[in-house]
C-alpha cells in the first residue's frame, strides 16, 4: 500500500498484481469461520487497491508455484517457505505480465524493505532477486530505495530518488507514520506475513501429507483442507480432519462426495472427513474419537452416520474415547 502510494504521488500511473498460490491466509480460512470470533474478513489484496483507487489483477499460479515450493533453488526458511524463490518467480511472473506489449508498463515496484524479513529480504538478497527474475533495474523499491544503488526509473526522472525513502529494519513504526500521513486509518497486519508455508503446523501437515502418499505431489484442495479443522493421524494408513465449528463444518461438508466422512447424529459435533484406507474397525475407532470432541463426550454412547462418497450410509454407535487416551502424537 505505502509504496504504491509514493510513487503514485509523483504522477506515475500504478496498478496491482496479486499472486494466488493458494497458500495465501486471506480470503479463505478468515472467510469460513464465525464472524464473532475473528476480525472482518476481507482480503487485503483486493482492499488495498480500493483504498488506493486503482486496478488491480489477480493471477492464478497455483500450478506454476509447484516447482518453486518442490524445489527450491535458495531453499527454505525456517519452515518450508521457500521466500526468496518465492520472491523472483514472483517478479519474474510480474515482468512478463506487465512489459506485454497490449500493457506497456515500464517498471515494477515492490514494498520491500532491507532487513523486515530474515530470507528475502536482506541487502545481499535484493540484487538476487533483481537479478535472477530478469527485471534488473527496473525493479523500484520505494520503502528503501535510499539504501539500494540506482534505478533506471530514477536515471530516467520517471521517479524523484530524493522524494523516496530509507526505511530498514524490522520496525514498522515509521511506515505507520508514513500511513497516517497518507491519511490512511487502517492497513493489513504488517507483521508475520499471509502464506502459510511459514507456519510451522501446517507445514508437519504438509510433511505429513506427503509423507502418507509417498509423493510430495498436491493438488489445490489438499492444501485447502491442510488450512482446516483438527488433523489427527492414528493410524499411518488414515487422517482425521475434524471440524472445530460451524463454519468449518460447513466447508467441509463440501467434501463429503469425495471422503468417506462422519456426521454424529445423537448429539451435536463436529463432521469428520476421513483420508485413507480403511477397515471397518478403523472406523469404528475413528468415530470414538470423534465423539470425544462432541456434546456426548460425557455420554456413554455417541451415533454417527458414516457416509460413504456414493452417498451410501451406514448407522454406527460407540463409545466416546476417553481423552486420555488421545495420544499427543496422533495431532499432525
Amino acid at each position: 500500500m505505502l509504496a504504491a502510494k509514493v510513487v503514485m504521488q509523483q504522477g506515475v500511473h500504478v496498478e496491482g498484481v496479486n499472486f494466488f498460490t493458494g497458500f495465501c491466509v486471506e480470503g479463505h480460512t478468515h472467510a469460513i469461520r464465525k464472524k464473532k470470533q475473528h476480525k472482518i474478513k476481507r482480503n487485503n489484496a483486493l482492499w488495498v487497491a480500493e483504498q488506493l483507487g486503482i486496478k488491480l489483477h489477480i493471477v492464478d499460479v497455483i500450478d506454476e508455484y509447484k516447482d518453486v515450493l518442490l524445489n527450491p533453488k535458495h531453499g527454505y526458511g525456517q519452515n518450508l517457505n521457500p521466500c526468496l524463490d518465492c520472491k523472483i518467480f514472483m517478479v519474474k511472473k510480474a515482468q512478463a505480465w506487465s512489459f506485454m506489449e497490449e500493457h506497456g508498463f515500464d517498471f515494477i515496484i515492490t514494498g520491500e524493505v532491507i532487513g523486515q524479513r530474515p530470507k528475502s529480504q536482506r541487502k545481499e538478497t535484493m540484487p538476487i532477486i533483481a537479478r535472477e527474475s530478469g527485471v534488473d533495474d527496473r525493479l523500484l523499491r520505494p520503502l528503501c530505495a535510499k539504501h539500494l544503488p540506482e534505478t533506471l526509473p530514477e536515471r530516467e526522472g520517471w521517479v524523484d530518488r530524493d522524494k523516496l525513502y530509507a526505511f530498514h529494519g524490522r520496525n514498522r513504526k515509521p511506515q505507520i507514520a508514513l500511513a497516517r500521513e497518507f491519511g490512511f486509518s487502517d492497513w493489513a497486519q504488517p507483521a508475520g506475513g499471509c502464506c502459510f508455508l511459514t507456519d510451522a503446523q501446517y507445514s508437519a501437515k504438509l510433511v505429513d501429507l506427503w509423507n502418507a502418499r509417498g509423493s510430495r505431489e498436491y493438488e489445490l484442495d489438499d492444501i485447502m483442507l491442510l488450512k482446516v479443522g483438527r488433523h489427527l493421524r492414528p493410524s499411518p494408513n488414515y487422517k482425521l480432519i475434524i471440524g472445530r465449528e460451524e463454519g468449518e463444518n460447513k466447508y467441509l461438508q463440501g467434501y463429503i462426495k469425495t471422503f468417506l466422512s462422519l456426521i454424529p447424529t445423537s448429539h451435536h459435533g463436529p463432521l469428520c472427513l476421513i483420508d485413507g484406507q480403511v477397515s471397518q474397525a478403523d472406523v469404528e475407532f475413528a468415530a470414538t474419537i470423534v465423539a470425544r470432541f462432541s456434546q456426548g463426550r460425557e455420554a456413554s454412547r455417541v451415533t454417527f452416520d458414516v457416509r460413504f462418497p456414493d452417498g451410501t450410509t451406514q448407522a454406527i454407535t460407540v463409545a466416546p474415547m476417553n481423552e486420555d487416551n488421545i495420544a499427543r502424537d496422533w495431532y499432525v
